[in-house]
């Protein structure tokens, strides 16, 4: 069974582009193999700067034949129907079959399909692959009609088998298969001619070429910490840089420079950006200073001077970027440290828009600093503390140092307000509000900053909701969901306790007047900005009446007489006002449908531990469904008790006495919720359950009323030997009519008693 080695070399290929390009090469060329009956053992792709490498192992060496059966029209159909069915099958009328179905005589064709040899396949399936390969971008050169990433210079195609190897013939735009490849550009770039795959890394290494991604970040990551070390030195880990560093070189070599003492008073952070974003260097920290102190690159060749001259050209540019840095780092603080500080900076967002619907940034600022405020308590942060952090957190994205380096956000409003003289926790806030900003994230845990976080991410979420712009399908271009999962982990790591609607409509309210100040809303009135929410809908008939709600059409485009010169609050309303204004959405149905939008990012995060959907369906069912931590620990407290054989088999105890109930209540017209009375019971065991039940409902309503969902749970689990014993030896539906309510009476009791620490009928089993 031969072997398969197919190589694209071509001029350097994006480090970003590479891994996804190797993997598209692989599915594209095994699928169109197999597709054609060519199977194989295994398949591997690699890639370089300068090349894309794929090899299969124990290949067919040619497609089996099959014989494929062909269904046709029914043997007395029109001459001209069989005769077009005999053209496209390729057969004649006498090698058709005749045979009896359900529907009448029907005429069948085999058609015996030989087997192709694998290289005139692998030519084909290689052909369609280069011609529609699927880049992101693409470009053309020459008079060709071919687009790759960039110019395409060789193919190499080698079918490889123990009596040797064959070129796999195939031409692409003026270029032919065949089986040269070539070496390090520098170092070694004469032709190589390979047999196989083994031969092809092996020259290749020794042609200053390796093959593997990982084995060249492995020896940047190497060389770089034995490089650091011998200086006393440590290198900041960051693995995005190291695989794209290892996509930017086929050879790599390791040199360590210095940075000027100019800039190392700059933040470490800024010296780690800056030298990342524009150099691709790996930053080397002193761990006895902590700073930031000389930097490795990564050179793509040996020289006769290790790299001397390579060194002094990156000091000399990295001089010249930092020089911007510490430009910027300056001006900076000097507004930092002035008068004003950073409200020169705040006001400066006024002029910068959030969203075109919900008004700019500083009256973003402004509705955070309300919602956090409000919040200070719920999280135990000094509520003037809060409201000064949330007014700050966002100024620095007026600074030039985030104006040049986004990433920073939130880090530099850190520094800036440590230098306009804030306290640690409103510094810390401006850096921890966008927090988590992934899924492995730190949740912020001081009180303030988990005020000013949740106050961003609630008011974004209530924002988008309240102009109806959602996430659907995959799309999700405000991050949406991102900051769902925020508000719950926030929430939920750091154990707060309060109802996610009320906080909700809070937001909404600050939301409404925060729009209504901004558009013209309204029918010959003018509003001033100091004006509130409830005073504007007062012009137009009243608050209570419109049930605080919020349509997009009424408030930015139901109006006219818009024209230059008419001032930011005037315009003219259209349609009947309040026939328009009863449209609008109210808040509650606002707070529902994003409270069902969290349950549903609850409902991920807790699959990844452990806890099944319908578990949490259970949960959410029960009243205070929007205090997500205390639903968290009795989804928890549930999955844990549904885990042991008491709380599995008390569920088809349970199940089995809600169904029985529930048949009897729909055939006897009757709720049986009460009465159950022990003096009506026949049996040992009906009296078992009784007394059961009674000790059950002593434990489970204090634990319920102090939110210990484990106790409670513990003690529901304790009635599944005694309502299995019940079933074994009672007959619920008795022939005695008092004794048969008794019976369902009880069997109400289990349900409810059952169903006050969860909805069990939404639990599988």
């Amino acid at each position: 069974m031969p072997d398969l080695l197919i190589e694209l070399f071509s001029e350097e290929i994006p480090a970003r582009m590479q891994t996804r390009a190797a993997a598209d090469l692989q599915k594209l060329v095994t699928n169109g193999l197999v597709e054609a009956g060519l199977t194989y053992a295994s398949a591997a792709a690699f890639s370089t700067p300068r090349r894309l490498t794929l090899t299969l192992e124990g290949m067919l060496d040619a497609s089996p034949a099959v014989v494929e059966e062909r269904k046709g029209p029914k043997a007395d159909a029109p001459e001209k129907a069989i005769e077009g069915f005999l053209r496209g099958a390729g057969v004649t009328r006498d090698q058709l079959e005749e045979r009896d179905t359900p529907k009448g005589k029907i005429l069948f064709a085999k058609i015996n399909k030989q087997g192709r040899p694998a290289a005139e396949i692998i030519a084909e399936v290689l052909e369609q692959t280069i011609r529609n390969f699927p880049w992101p971008k693409s470009m053309r050169w020459g008079s060709g009609s071919l687009k790759w990433v960039r110019p395409l210079h060789s193919i190499v195609c080698v079918m490889s088998a123990e009596d040797g190897a064959q070129i796999v013939l195939l031409e692409v735009d003026g270029i032919t298969s065949g089986d040269t490849t070539y070496g390090h550009r520098f170092l070694a770039p004469d032709a190589i001619k390979v047999t196989g795959f083994e031969d092809y890394e092996a020259k290749l290494a020794r042609a200053n070429v390796v093959l593997r991604a990982d084995a060249r970040g492995e020896t940047i990551w190497n060389d770089a910490t034995n490089v650091a070390f011998a200086s006393g030195m440590e290198v900041v880990e960051d693995a995005g840089l190291l695989a794209e560093v290892a996509g930017l070189v086929e050879w790599p070599v390791v040199l360590m420079g210095n940075i000027a003492d100019d800039f190392l008073g700059l933040p470490a952070e800024v010296l780690q950006t800056s030298m990342k974003e524009h150099q691709k260097f790996f930053s080397v920290r002193n761990p006895k200073t902590g700073r930031i102190e000389k930097f490795i690159t990564v050179a793509n060749r040996t020289t006769a001077d290790n790299g001397a001259t390579i060194l002094a050209g990156n000091e000399k540019v990295l001089s010249a970027r930092l020089a911007d840095a510490k430009f910027f780092w300056e001006n900076d603080l000097r507004v930092a440290q002035s008068e004003d500080g950073m409200a020169t900076w705040v006001k400066a967002l006024e002029n910068v828009t959030f969203h075109n619907k919900l008004g700019t940034q500083a009256e973003l600022i402004e509705r955070m600093a309300v919602l956090a405020r409000e919040l200070a308590p719920m999280v135990g942060a000094d509520a003037d503390e809060a409201e000064a952090a949330a007014r700050v957190a966002k100024a620095d994205l007026s600074s030039e140092m985030v104006y040049e380096f986004p990433e920073l956000q939130g880090l530099m409003g850190r520094y800036y307000a440590s230098a306009a003289g804030m306290s640690d926790a409103v510094a810390a806030a401006c850096e921890e509000h966008y927090a988590p900003l992934g899924p492995s994230d730190d949740v912020p845990t001081a009180p303030v900053s988990v005020a000013v976080a949740l106050a961003e991410k609630i008011d974004k979420l209530t924002g988008f909701w309240a102009i109806d712009e959602k996430p659907t399908g995959s799309k999700d271009p405000f991050a949406l969901r991102r900051a769902a999962l925020g508000v719950i982990r926030i929430l939920v790591e750091n154990e707060l306790v309060f109802s996610f609607s009320a906080v909700v409509h809070t937001s909404y309210a600050k939301i409404i007047n925060s729009v209504v100040n901004t558009i013209a809303v309204f029918k010959e009135h003018k509003i001033g900005s100091g004006d509130t929410a409830y005073e504007t809908y007062s012009l137009v008939g009243g608050l209570d009446e419109l049930d605080g709600g919020l349509v997009d059409e009424i408030l930015f485009t139901e109006f006219k007489g818009r024209q230059e010169g008419v001032g930011h609050h005037e315009g003219t309303w259209v349609g009947d006002d309040k026939a328009t204004l009863r449209q609008l959405d109210s808040v509650e149905k606002i707070k529902a449908d994003l409270l069902s939008f969290l349950h549903d990012r609850l409902k991920v995060y807790l699959k990844d531990q452990g806890i099944r959907h319908d578990i949490i369906d259970a949960c959410i069912a029960m009243e205070g469904n929007d205090d997500l931590t205390l639903l968290v620990k009795r989804a928890k407290a549930l999955s844990e008790t549904l885990e042991t054989d008491d709380g599995e088999n008390l569920i088809q105890g349970f199940k089995r006495a809600n169904n029985i109930l529930t048949q009897a209540e729909e055939a006897d017209g009757v709720e049986y919720s009460y009465g159950a009375d022990v003096k009506f019971s026949e049996t040992d065991e009906e009296r078992a359950l009784f007394k059961a039940l009674d000790d059950a409902e002593a434990v489970i309503t204090p634990a319920m009323e102090k939110q210990d969902f484990t106790t409670a749970m513990s003690a529901m689990a304790t009635l599944r030997a005694p309502v299995d014993a019940f079933f074994d030896a009672v007959q619920v539906n008795s022939d005695n009519g008092t004794v048969r309510r008794n019976r369902l009476n009880l069997l109400s009791r289990i349900r409810t008693i059952c169903t006050s620490v969860a909805d069990l009928t939404k639990v599988d089993g």
